[in-house]
């Protein structure tokens, strides 16, 4: 297969509206990412890219049946080498050895399957997801891979005691059993989409945690002998102090994990039994969603692109911590960037790189933090400026005064409602009426879980759900109303639920809002004339998307219980 070749499937994606045209031009000539980096851009399911990767290519589709049925062949391959080219070996009941293969983009690779094989094997596209799927099934978990390493290194990681030297400690955290060991680590998480990484020893276990999907799920965990050096092999990769045991500490790592660049957030802390690590994982170029890919509603994307081209103000997303605040921002700012426009970012930490942006880290370390590059900001001509979180009155006066002074200023708060952001930025010390003249609009915003595109159904409410929660009639449902329901499956891991999706609240600050501002009034004030203006609640905006399918109510109540 040729790169002209591969470049073509590109063609097909445009062609089908998967891509948008000026993904090739952005690509400035360079061979095409690997199907894998297509597939996050195209924001299609793996069973239809995979639908679509066999329509160009001319090979047959093959579902998971099919290769669950066959004898998996994978003894003459490293685990990582078929996770990170997508690829399930496996000999049918006819005796021919298949090829499944999710990424077609290296030709060469394929040719190294059958020459290792010693057969030309039969090529079938899979999606991604089933091939991970099986090879997870297939290789064993991360405990089995652990346990059968940890005999290496057994009488070391058995001797470590409280006064160990640093040197020790180093010499064992950087041995094969204890990398092998945090690797796969990497990979079981990159591969569940997890957002975090909890290694928390106990008295007489080791638990690791990932939280997916917004929830913690327990996975199998190395042996706890194993405890002392993995922490110490996160620490080594973050450039933290392994000899101190005693306080908790903060940094940085960056890994490599398949084809893939993962920045992690590491933060250690000390335990009754141990030193607990809590690693938060970032990908690196993570792809950029559109508008109508947020979830948010007609209205409340009109009124948000409306003040988006507005060449001064103030705009505001809030929510809870890992409500999704930053993807919102990002695509903003996406959508903004263009040649004509400067944009100057400060955050902590840098989650989305977008190319023509000047973004900025926060090192409180030398001094650098929200208020002081806000203020550095006001000297360089910016057109729009994005500041990661408003956490002092500083930093919000700051950025009142540069929306007054011409820029779009857009930033995030914390706070439970969007008219609750009003309510907090007056706590602040910032005056009401400075706010009502800059404050545009303020979204507010949850993540829920997707249910299980493949698994998924609507059923109908009963009356047994109805009288054990008497929450839903205030959420406008009732006995008989169809919603989604979680199912569960193979590819969703019986969970119901793959992926997440924001539900939103638009305010828009009009003149009854101002008025209201001015008065110094409550929140719920607030809330109720906005609600009279057209505003769609979050629980409202959940209740339709639990009617779509997209959702079910059981996340809508999850969420959004505290309000």
């Amino acid at each position: 297969m040729s790169v002209a070749a591969v470049s073509s499937f590109e063609d097909h994606l445009v062609a089908i509206g998967a891509l948008t045209p000026g993904f090739k031009a952005a690509q400035g000539g360079r061979r095409t990412a690997p199907y894998r980096a297509l597939l996050e851009q195209t924001g299609l399911e793996p069973a239809a890219f995979a639908e679509a990767v066999a329509a160009h290519h001319g090979l047959p589709r093959v579902a998971l049946a099919a290769m669950r049925a066959g004898e998996p062949v994978l003894d003459r391959f490293s685990p990582r080498f078929l996770r990170e080219y997508a690829l399930f070996p496996y000999r049918a009941a006819d005796g021919a050895v298949h090829l499944a293969v999710a990424d077609l983009s290296d030709p060469a690779i394929l040719q190294t399957i059958d020459l290792t094989l010693g057969c030309k094997c039969v090529r079938e596209v899979a999606a991604f997801d089933d091939v991970e799927m099986l090879l997870r099934e297939a290789v064993g978990s991360l405990e089995s891979v652990a346990a059968s390493e940890a005999d290496n290194g057994a009488a070391d990681l058995a001797g470590l005691g409280d006064d160990d030297d640093p040197d020790s400690l180093r010499d064992i955290a950087s041995g094969a059993p204890v990398v092998r060991t945090l690797n796969e680590l990497f990979e079981r998480a990159v591969e569940l989409r997890a957002t975090d990484i909890h290694i928390e020893p106990f008295r007489r276990t080791l638990q690791v945690r990932l939280r997916v999907d917004g929830l913690l799920r327990t996975v199998p965990p190395p042996p706890p002998d194993m405890a002392r050096a993995i922490v110490s092999r996160v620490k080594i990769l973050a450039g933290l102090n392994i000899a101190e045991r005693r306080l908790p500490q903060d940094g940085r790592a960056r890994v490599r994990v398949g084809s893939l660049d993962i920045d992690l957030r590491v933060a250690t802390m000390p335990t009754a039994h141990g030193e607990a690590a809590i690693m938060r994982v970032l990908e690196r170029n993570q792809r950029l969603l559109d508008f109508p890919r947020l979830g948010l509603g007609g209205r409340d994307r009109a009124i948000l692109e409306r003040h988006l081209e507005a060449p001064h103000g103030l705009i505001v997303v809030t929510g809870p911590t890992g409500s999704g605040k930053t993807t919102t921002l990002a695509s903003a700012l996406a959508r903004l960037n263009m040649p004509t426009r400067k944009i100057l970012t400060i955050e902590d930490p840098i989650e989305y790189e977008i190319q023509g942006v000047n973004q900025t880290q926060v090192k409180p370390a030398i001094g650098l933090n929200f208020a002081s590059a806000l203020r550095s900001f006001l000297r360089q001509d910016p057109d729009v400026i994005m500041v990661g979180e408003m956490r002092d009155g500083e930093t919000a006066k700051i950025g009142i005064q540069a929306s007054l002074t011409g820029h779009l200023v857009l930033t995030t708060l914390h706070t439970n409602t969007a008219a609750a952001s009003i309510t907090r930025l007056i706590d602040m010390g910032v005056e009401p009426f400075l706010i009502a003249s800059t404050l545009r609009c303020i979204i507010g915003q949850r993540l829920v879980r997707v249910l299980c595109p493949d698994c998924r159904r609507m059923a109908p409410i009963t009356e047994a759900a109805a009288e054990r929660d008497p929450r839903l009639p205030a959420m406008g449902l009732k006995t008989g109303d169809l919603v989604g329901e979680a199912a569960g499956c193979d590819r969703c891991g019986q969970t119901g639920y793959r992926g997440r999706l924001g539900v939103f609240e638009v305010l828009e600050v009009n003149e009854h809002i101002s008025r209201l501002i001015g008065t110094a009034t409550d929140d719920a004030s607030i809330e109720r004339e906005a609600r009279d203006d057209g505003m769609a609640t979050m629980i409202e905006d959940g209740v339709a998307k639990c009617r779509a399918g997209l959702t079910s109510v059981d996340e809508i109540l999850r969420v959004t219980a505290s309000r």
